[in-house]
């Protein structure tokens, strides 16, 4: 919910209306001011000073006001003094705790539809729907899914009750508020409903998805937002194999920042961890291979060399990565060295294996620290509140 803005010369502190002509201020007995500006050069009053309003006359724009510091010094809104209306702290209340009522209903609803639509399906079934809510929701358009609840900011019916349930002790009566209080209660419950919906139903999928389980918003490692210098998970263009469901997935993922690209192919440096990661894995689709031909019948003297044809031998020597592949480019000077970097980190076989940036939730296991996004703007449900009703 975006709060009202009282910038404005003049205006009652609920107003929020930006536009409203100096000329035609609005003031009520008890509102709350801060002083702008004064050009009475008699008084000891600073910007900044605030006091409440005890009386105010149209006509000539005067507003007289009980000044928290003992002053009664009479502001003249047409001679250049100015004031900002302050949020009515009782008005506040009434609005937060609509609001909290909101977002334990949207928490309840997320719980009822995460149970229904996530929790009683098959495993690929369950990946696939949570791959969808969550694209929908990062993309704005969560409303128009899997019947994700969402409350109508424009349907009134509820209003009174839900004040009356709600609302502090000390809030004004339902029939006293004015025309525009009851619609500022209802968004204040949807925005707190929205917000709480929209939170519980994203860390949900973000644990599904995630192959640790991590809830963290990663969309600043999704291959579409990776720049260089900046942080990826990446895997082979040959890593992609399919699962026991027949979906296609990644075995593993390498976390490392991107420093280059050749011919469209992305290098990237990572830490000592991930480099051992690598090294590994290349020995498991050695060993795979081997098994396999195994099973085709190659005999046990020629697996060796058929696999070291197809696949280069990877190791570590003490800090220095030695990739062999002599045998398979038949060539005897076919070694690298991969010595770390100053700081420990390694380019494994940079500009030289096919490696890409992938989406870590098309990853069965992701290797590596991905670092905490930036910050960015709150998630969608919030910002559905920017229209949100003023006086």
């Amino acid at each position: 919910m975006n709060s009202p803005d009282n910038s404005t010369t003049g205006g009652h502190p609920n107003d929020g209306n930006s536009q409203l002509h100096p000329a035609q201020p609005e003031f009520q007995a008890g509102d709350r001011v801060m002083l702008e500006h004064t050009d009475d050069p008699h008084t000891g009053l600073l910007p900044g000073d605030t006091g409440s309003v005890w009386r105010y006359e149209p006509g000539q724009q005067v507003l007289d006001v009980q000044w928290d510091s003992g002053s009664r010094l009479s502001l003249l809104l047409n001679k250049g003094d100015h004031v900002r209306g302050l949020p009515d702290a009782t008005w506040q209340r009434v609005l937060d705790g609509l609001r909290a009522a909101g977002t334990q209903a949207g928490h309840d609803a997320a719980g009822t539809w995460v149970e229904c639509t996530l929790a009683h399906r098959a495993s690929s079934d369950t990946t696939a729907t949570a791959r969808e809510v969550l694209a929908s929701i990062e993309a704005d358009d969560g409303r128009d899914i899997e019947g994700l609840p969402f409350p109508d900011r424009y349907d009134g019916g509820q209003d009174a009750i839900r004040y009356a349930q709600h609302a502090p002790p000390g809030a004004a009566r339902w029939e006293d508020l004015l025309g525009w209080q009851p619609e500022q209660t209802r968004w204040s419950w949807c925005d707190g409903f929205d917000t709480a919906v929209t939170t519980d139903v994203v860390r949900q999928c973000r644990i599904i998805l995630h192959p640790d389980g991590d809830e963290r918003d990663l969309r600043h490692v999704y291959p579409e937002h990776v720049r260089l210098g900046g942080v990826g998970v990446f895997a082979g263009d040959w890593a992609w194999t399919p699962n026991a469901a027949g979906d296609m997935r990644i075995g593993v993922g390498f976390v490392g920042t991107l420093i280059d690209t050749w011919n469209g192919w992305a290098v990237f440096r990572c830490a000592r961890e991930v480099a051992e990661a690598i090294v590994a894995d290349q020995q498991a689709h050695r060993d795979q291979f081997r098994q396999q031909l195994a099973a085709a019948g190659v005999p046990e003297a020629d697996l060796d060399a058929r696999v070291d044809e197809s696949m280069g031998r990877m190791a570590f020597d003490g800090d220095v990565i030695v990739a062999d592949d002599t045998r398979v480019q038949d060539d005897p000077d076919a070694i690298d060295r991969i010595h770390p970097t100053d700081d420990g980190q390694y380019v494994v076989m940079g500009w030289n294996w096919t490696w890409i940036a992938v989406h870590p939730y098309d990853c069965d296991r992701i290797v590596g620290a991905i670092p905490d996004p930036l910050p960015h703007p709150s998630n969608p449900a919030s910002a559905s509140a920017e229209g949100m009703p003023h006086a």
